[in-house]
């Protein structure tokens, strides 16, 4: 028995290309990022995901709920409001 998918013709996939969402989006984060003093390493031992505002600290990328930010972010990155966890 054939498979159903043979005899359908190949169409080619269009090329993926960023739409003006994504574009307004890029340069919102990144002013977000220049306001935040967002930066993709660690402020010696301050980093996200020991940060109060970081909500998975066992993941490498989470979500920042800071009031301010409010992105995806990387457990190695800094802002400038990073607080120390609660114990």
């Amino acid at each position: 028995m054939a498979d159903s998918t043979d005899d359908l013709p190949e169409v080619p996939l269009p090329k993926p290309e960023p739409k003006e969402i994504d574009e307004k989006l890029a340069l919102q984060l990144r002013h977000q990022a220049e306001d935040a003093v967002l930066r993709g390493k660690p402020n010696g031992e301050e980093r996200c995901d020991n940060c109060l505002f970081y909500m998975n600290p066992d993941d490498k990328i989470s979500y920042c709920w800071h009031p301010k930010l409010r992105i995806l972010v990387g457990g190695e990155w800094w802002c400038q409001w990073w607080e120390k966890t609660e114990d």
